[in-house]
């Protein structure tokens, strides 16, 4: 492509081409305010339009903050300066549609859902050219409506834009002081000293005391151990709420540096460990990894059988009770109830906390009847609703409070 073509970057069809590579990036899922555009067309401005590979790099600098954002980066700058004739067709002010053409390439589905939204059902593309429509950003009642709409009720465009949305959510884990000690330039006076950086330090100044260094507790983030039902009335759940943990329970570093330690399984007849396709810091990536894990989706629910095969194989991943179990479920179990009972009271043994997210709680009145639910209300020490984006909002606010309460 003649990148030069797009003219200057302080104005022109540049800073409107920049605007909407931005605005595309917001949709595919990339954080994204004004503030980072600015800065992208500074770095147009700063590095020229000659040479493609330093007009991206550049850009990526300064417009991505995520690691697991520069693979859905690098993709959607490639497509979106593909052609410049639709690139400028694209930015004149977000026009609900335009015309043009683009190679077929391979992307992943973030950026392929953000540069080709849907045609309508009965048009059928000509061969040599097709249309492409654009939407404008969301309503504020539409996002409104969204935030309230449950999960099982959505359309696919609806669920895919939710699935967007859900990633941006964030749930910090609660900390906890450890016992262990850690330097913190930030203690007071009343804190202890650390001897052995005392004595450095003066004797790299001739045995004056110019700096005394102090230990202060270090906050841990307590240990997450997530179970995810995939059986057949959580299917139009499990992915989303896979994407949205994988992003609002990334492990956040505490104060002395340690990161917290997060696993997660899913269950339905049987357990399935997807603590690796976790590690991958791509939400698409970790999508596609869990799906070929998981051998038993959208299957049975067997809860209390897999809490047994997570207690024989998997006991380890319990930090002397102080990990936190959600358990991501309808209840709706076909095994004993017995069996159920059981491995709960072996998990509240080993754990701080069993919480129970629930997304039949989008019924008003309901209560947990069923006898897998009736086992799992007994034994949770709070159920939580997880069926639209404001109960995930609410949840971190839940699980805070439930840690002072502790």
């Amino acid at each position: 492509m003649a990148m030069q073509q797009l003219g200057d970057a302080r104005r022109g069809r540049m800073a409107g081409s920049i605007a909407g590579f931005g605005r595309a990036l917001r949709r595919a899922g990339v954080p994204m305010d004004a503030r980072r555009i600015a800065l992208a067309t500074e770095a147009a401005l700063l590095v020229g339009v000659q040479d493609r590979l330093d007009l991206g790099a550049a850009l990526e600098a300064v417009m991505v903050g995520r690691e697991q954002d520069r693979l859905v980066f690098r993709e959607m700058f490639d497509a979106w300066f593909r052609d410049p004739e639709l690139a400028n067709k694209m930015l004149a002010q977000m026009l609900p549609s335009a015309e043009g053409k683009i190679e077929p390439v391979k992307h992943r589905p973030r950026v392929r859902e953000a540069l080709a939204p849907p045609r309508p059902r009965n048009a059928a593309p000509a061969q040599s050219e097709r249309e492409v429509d654009f939407d404008a950003a969301m309503t504020a009642s539409h996002r409104r409506r969204l935030r309230h709409a449950d999960f099982n009720a959505l359309g696919a465009a609806e669920y895919a834009l939710i699935e967007r949305l859900a990633r941006e959510i964030a749930m910090p884990v609660p900390l906890l002081p450890a016992r262990r000690l850690c330097l913190d330039p930030r203690a007071g006076s009343q804190a202890r000293l650390h001897w052995p950086g005392v004595l450095h330090g003066a004797a790299r100044t001739g045995g004056e005391f110019v700096r005394l260094p102090r230990l202060q507790r270090r906050d841990d983030p307590l240990p997450l151990v997530v179970l995810v039902d995939v059986s057949g009335s959580m299917e139009r759940y499990a992915r989303l709420l896979l994407a949205f943990l994988h992003a609002a329970t990334r492990p956040a570093r505490s104060r002395g540096g340690r990161a917290g330690r997060r696993d997660v399984f899913a269950f339905g007849t049987g357990l399935t460990d997807l603590t690796a396709a976790f590690r991958i810091a791509d939400s698409d990536a970790m999508l596609a990894a869990a799906g070929a894990a998981i051998a038993d989706f959208a299957g049975g629910t067997r809860l209390g059988d897999s809490l047994a095969e997570l207690r024989r194989h998997h006991a380890r991943r319990f930090t002397g009770r102080r990990s936190i179990v959600l358990v991501i479920s309808d209840g709706l179990d076909t095994g004993e109830p017995e069996a159920l009972e059981r491995e709960l009271l072996w998990i509240k043994r080993h754990a701080r906390r069993v919480l129970w997210l629930n997304p039949l709680l989008r019924f008003d009145g309901y209560a947990p009847l069923a006898r897998g639910a009736s086992v799992l209300h007994r034994h949770a020490d709070a159920m939580l609703a997880v069926h639209n984006l404001a109960a995930l909002d609410q949840l971190a606010t839940s699980l805070a409070a439930l840690m002072r309460r502790g």
